[in-house]
């Protein structure tokens, strides 16, 4: 098992080319990715779904490959490059400011909607230029949580594999297929012709996301379309149904993470 004590270790230079200011060109460029903590690391090792994400190569200082090992067996640790760090090193490389001690490499696998229809979706989320990279790994999360087939998210969105993005996931990056870089057109027109129900969150919707309305809208496959932190929704089709969420104070709208919470709860737990 390689150890590394150095500071000058060209390791640390790659993982920080990963996550500094220019990290989405290289992430890119290297269609690799950093993971951190021990509950995203575990679920890398043992993804949930086929499409999961590769892990490539972990780094762990030695409370790290304590708690590593007590919760993966040794028989899954021996498929991967395993590599030992001072606590030095290891918060020279980390994004987090108190990192846990355990930091792994993950390759980037980039589905495509034509891969998304042949799973047989019954419940999307998209979200249309969502901006925080903690609101995009929140509701990935949420998703997963709530029962969801896959989140989506169209052009101009956050990078999902922004450092704040995949850590707000905690490891559900693992759990279920995420979707990016979709056209909102191309992707009303596709869940049409699959068959799908759309329905688009906005203050002033047509529908309110009641009992009734849940039951109802929870009979069949649909879609459910949240929009940007600011400017809302865009134009949508004139066909496209919109839905409300009943609010008893004086407050004019909610967090996109706090509306997509709960409706997919709603939707989620209806089935």
């Amino acid at each position: 098992m390689e150890n590394i004590s150095s500071l000058n270790s060209p390791h640390i230079e790659r993982v920080k080319a990963l996550l500094g200011p220019r990290g989405k060109k290289t992430r890119e460029a290297e269609s690799t990715f950093v993971v951190e903590g021990i509950q995203s690391v575990r679920e890398a090792l043992m993804p949930k779904i086929n499409e999961g994400l590769a892990l490539k190569k972990i780094y762990v200082t030695e409370d790290g490959l304590t708690k590593l090992s007590s919760e993966i067996s040794e028989e899954v640790l021996s498929k991967y490059e395993l590599i030992t760090v001072s606590d030095q090193v290891m918060k020279a490389m980390a994004d987090s400011e108190s990192p846990q001690g355990i930091l792994a490499l993950c390759s980037t696998k980039s589905l495509k909607l034509k891969d998304l229809w042949q799973m047989s979706p019954s419940k999307i989320a998209y979200f249309w230029q969502i901006q925080d990279p903690g609101n995009a790994g929140t509701v990935i999360r949420t998703a997963d949580a709530c029962g969801f087939d896959a989140v989506v998210f169209s052009e101009a969105s956050v990078d999902i594999f922004n450092p704040k993005t995949v850590r707000a996931t905690v490891g559900s990056l693992w759990h279920i297929p995420v979707i990016a870089d979709v056209d909102f057109s191309d992707f009303i027109s596709e869940s049409k012709d699959q068959g799908l129900s759309i329905y688009a969150l906005d203050a002033r919707g047509n529908s309110i996301l009641d009992t009734a309305f849940i039951k109802q809208s929870s009979a069949g496959p649909s879609v459910w379309i949240f929009g940007n932190e600011a400017r809302g929704l865009p134009e949508l089709p004139a066909d496209l149904n919109t839905v409300s969420i009943p609010m008893k104070g004086f407050a004019e709208s909610l967090n996109v993470a706090s509306a997509a919470a709960i409706v997919m709860h709603s939707i989620g737990l209806s089935l």
